[in-house]
């Protein structure tokens, strides 16, 4: 018995060393849109507005976006701390894509849906780092490129092409990966959360629609 218990003694303290009883840090929410919640979003126009409502989808409420020619977008200032909750999951549908679109020049950086996230640095921000994910109308999935306006903001393909149109697709991104991979640094915070659909650039229009976004743990 005593030898017995001495095992048990003695893996729960290897347990314990290892992190097998550590907690697990609670999901952070950032867009709550199913329980019509916008608090804490700010928007941003750039040319134009896009025009963001809460609207009804099936059983659910969703952020729903109409791009006609214009671009703005709806941004969160809330610091997400990445050896926490590292992993972004959010969901999102699109209407159409933009035909005949170059995504790398500046005239064809338009995108029917985007999420992403900024680590802001330097003094106005002028050093900040910015990742999107977008929904391709051309590039394949698991492209990445640089912003055709900027080094410091880089674009990685989640979705592509018209296939998938009026469908939901749901994703899971580990951002601290996904930033080490873009900007070559290990990134452990970030400050803002935004999405935008975006028509001002290659003209023409595209309706979407956001999901809850939250970070988790795993």
């Amino acid at each position: 018995m005593r030898r017995r218990f001495s095992a048990i003694a003695s893996l729960i303290a290897v347990m314990a060393a290892t992190g097998a009883f550590a907690q697990q840090a609670p999901d952070t929410p950032v867009g709550r849109f199913s329980a019509g919640d916008l608090q804490g979003w700010e928007s941003r126009a750039f040319k134009g507005a896009t025009q963001y409502r809460i609207a009804p989808d099936g059983a659910t409420r969703v952020l729903a976006a109409s791009a006609n020619g214009g671009a703005s977008g709806r941004f969160r200032k809330i610091k997400i701390d990445l050896t926490r909750t590292p992993f972004i999951n959010f969901s999102w549908k699109v209407s159409g894509i933009y035909k005949g679109i170059n995504e790398a020049a500046k005239s064809g950086d338009d995108f029917p849906a985007r999420v992403y996230v900024v680590r802001e640095r330097g003094l106005m921000g002028i050093n900040s780092a910015a990742l999107n994910y977008v929904w391709s109308s051309t590039r394949p999935v698991g492209s990445q490129w640089a912003s055709p306006y900027t080094a410091q903001v880089k674009l990685i393909a989640l979705d592509s092409g018209a296939e998938k149109a009026g469908v939901w697709t749901r994703h899971k991104r580990n951002v601290r990966e996904d930033l080490r991979r873009a900007f070559g640094e290990d990134i452990t915070e970030i400050d803002v959360v935004a999405l935008m659909s975006d028509a001002d650039n290659f003209g023409g229009s595209v309706e979407a629609a956001y999901g809850d976004i939250w970070f988790s743990a795993r």
